[in-house]
Protein backbone atom coordinates (compact mmCIF):
# COMPACT_ATOMS: atom_id res chain seq x y z
CA UNK A 1 0.00 0.00 0.00
CA UNK A 2 0.85 3.20 -0.59
CA UNK A 3 0.51 6.61 0.70
CA UNK A 4 0.47 5.47 4.41
CA UNK A 5 3.07 7.16 5.40
CA UNK A 6 1.88 10.86 4.33
CA UNK A 7 -1.38 10.18 5.69
CA UNK A 8 0.04 9.72 9.17
CA UNK A 9 2.00 12.60 8.45
CA UNK A 10 -1.15 14.66 7.95
CA UNK A 11 -2.44 13.53 10.61
CA UNK A 12 0.53 14.43 13.29
CA UNK A 13 0.80 18.03 11.68
CA UNK A 14 -2.93 18.09 12.39
CA UNK A 15 -2.92 16.99 15.92
CA UNK A 16 -0.23 18.93 16.62
CA UNK A 17 -1.46 22.70 14.62
CA UNK A 18 -5.30 22.84 15.64
CA UNK A 19 -5.69 24.80 12.87
CA UNK A 20 -2.83 27.32 13.59
CA UNK A 21 -0.71 27.68 10.49
CA UNK A 22 2.57 28.61 12.30
CA UNK A 23 2.43 25.68 14.78
CA UNK A 24 1.83 23.37 11.01
CA UNK A 25 5.52 24.58 10.01
CA UNK A 26 6.83 24.11 13.45
CA UNK A 27 6.12 21.00 13.08
CA UNK A 28 7.05 20.35 9.55
CA UNK A 29 10.40 21.84 10.70
CA UNK A 30 11.19 19.26 13.43
CA UNK A 31 10.04 16.59 11.27
CA UNK A 32 12.90 17.35 8.76
CA UNK A 33 15.14 17.66 11.80
CA UNK A 34 13.67 13.68 13.16
CA UNK A 35 15.19 12.94 9.44
CA UNK A 36 11.09 13.04 7.55
CA UNK A 37 11.03 16.29 5.38
CA UNK A 38 6.99 15.57 4.47
CA UNK A 39 7.51 17.33 1.13
CA UNK A 40 9.53 14.15 0.34
CA UNK A 41 6.30 11.95 0.68
CA UNK A 42 2.95 11.64 -1.53
CA UNK A 43 0.37 9.23 -2.10
CA UNK A 44 2.06 7.28 -4.74
CA UNK A 45 5.21 7.17 -2.61
CA UNK A 46 5.41 3.74 -1.69
CA UNK A 47 6.06 2.26 2.20
CA UNK A 48 8.92 1.47 3.70
CA UNK A 49 8.61 -0.41 6.62
CA UNK A 50 11.95 1.30 8.28
CA UNK A 51 10.39 5.13 7.97
CA UNK A 52 6.56 4.09 8.96
CA UNK A 53 8.04 2.23 12.17
CA UNK A 54 10.05 5.76 12.64
CA UNK A 55 7.24 8.17 11.71
CA UNK A 56 5.17 6.49 14.37
CA UNK A 57 7.64 6.94 16.95
CA UNK A 58 8.12 10.22 16.27
CA UNK A 59 4.11 10.48 16.81
CA UNK A 60 4.62 8.80 20.08
CA UNK A 61 7.04 10.99 21.19
CA UNK A 62 4.77 14.18 19.95
CA UNK A 63 1.83 12.77 21.64
CA UNK A 64 -0.38 12.01 18.50
CA UNK A 65 -2.52 8.72 18.75
CA UNK A 66 -2.44 7.57 15.45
Amino acid sequence: MSGTIKIIIEKIIAARAKGNVALAQLTEAKLILRGVNPADFTDKTPDDASILEKIKTIAQEMGVVL
